[in-house]
């Protein structure tokens, strides 16, 4: 039975004469980093059978990469792309339609297709990409775009509008029927905008700021009497229970600014009446600000006064046991002279305080 041989130990141990630092071997890992490889030797193609062997080793080279990784869309559309800078369109679409077998839900393959067949102006092939990509990935906002896009750069308007009514059927974000407004105000046709604005609020009108911009878009256009009817219509969507502030003050100065001032009031009293008390600062503020240009001395007075009740009436919800202002609400109740049953009534409250 042979036994393993012992280690052999090392004899001389003293440190070697050349020593080598770490600060060394990082330097010259840095200086291999600079070091160019020289540029491979350039090709001087002189006949068809050169090209030919030229582009079938390119093509190799592609196709061993996609072999390597098929998932890698870079490799689809760098080969793609070469195809297209050596005019080979038809070949370019097999490389495109390979890749899509591959994976039909990138929405970079669909781009890179579709805008390598508008650069090349074969708008026919390019409409047949952008119908195919909106049909497999209808909620993709860029495809819409870019589809109507080219159509209208192409002139052809109808078929830009086609394209966005195909996209409104998906019920699409705000931004998207905005863009599609601004397409039919474009072209000068505000009654298609008008009726956009209407099936936009039916989808999105759950949000105040949509009903204000429909409102100013009317009014924007010379139509006063349908901007009312929209806020008419903002207010009975909403109710009573679901009233927004901003609405009303929007309503109340459009009819200031259309010197209804009798409107206005109506409008601003209604906000006062039906909100809740820590919603209605910004309705006296814009209240206060309309009786000053416009009210008689009486009307400003009672809006002052409606205001600092308003104001009293916050200070005693948030502490009962203030009575400061318990007291400053009950002088001026009755210094401006209020019904004696109110007064009445507020002394109460006080007093069971």
């Amino acid at each position: 039975m042979r036994l393993p041989k012992k280690a052999a130990k090392v004899k001389n141990k003293a440190p070697a004469q050349l020593q080598i630092t770490a600060e060394q071997l990082l330097r010259e890992a840095k200086e291999r980093e600079l070091e160019i490889a020289p540029p491979p030797p350039k090709q001087k193609i002189t006949d068809p059978e050169e090209l030919a062997e030229y582009q079938r080793k390119r093509r190799k080279e592609f196709e061993d990469n996609i072999r390597k990784n098929r998932s890698q869309i870079a490799n689809w559309v760098k080969y793609a792309k070469w195809e297209e800078s050596v005019s080979e369109m038809q070949r370019a679409r097999s490389v495109f339609e390979r890749a899509l077998d591959v994976d039909h839900r990138s929405i970079t393959l669909w781009l890179q297709y579709a805008e390598m067949e508008m650069r090349n102006r074969q708008v026919n092939h390019a409409r047949n990409v952008w119908d195919r990509a909106v049909t497999i990935l209808p909620r993709a906002t860029q495809f819409w775009l870019k589809y109507s896009y080219m159509e209208e750069m192409i002139e052809n308007v109808p078929g830009a509008r086609q394209v966005f009514e195909r996209w409104m059927e998906w019920e699409p974000p705000e931004q998207a029927w905005q863009t599609y407004i601004n397409f039919e105000v474009r072209y000068k046709e505000i009654d298609r905008a008008r009726n956009v604005w209407q099936r936009f609020l039916h989808v999105h009108g759950h949000d105040p700021k949509n009903w204000l911009r429909y409102a100013r878009f009317e009014e924007r256009n010379g139509a006063p009497s349908n901007a009312r009817a929209v806020y008419e219509r903002g207010l009975d969507y909403f109710g009573e229970e679901n009233m927004d502030e901003r609405l009303l003050i929007a309503f109340a100065q459009f009819e200031e600014r259309q010197k209804e001032h009798e409107r206005a009031r109506v409008v601003y009293r209604y906000a006062l009446d039906n909100l809740p008390k820590e919603r209605t600062v910004d309705v006296f503020k814009f209240y206060t600000i309309h009786e000053k240009k416009y009210g008689e001395r009486a009307g400003i007075e009672t809006v002052i006064v409606s205001k600092r009740r308003h104001q009293y009436e916050q200070q005693i919800a948030e502490n009962s046991y203030n009575y400061d202002a318990w007291f400053d609400y009950l002088r001026l109740l009755q210094n401006e002279s209020q019904e004696r049953d109110e007064i009445e009534d507020c002394f109460e409250r006080a007093i069971a305080n």
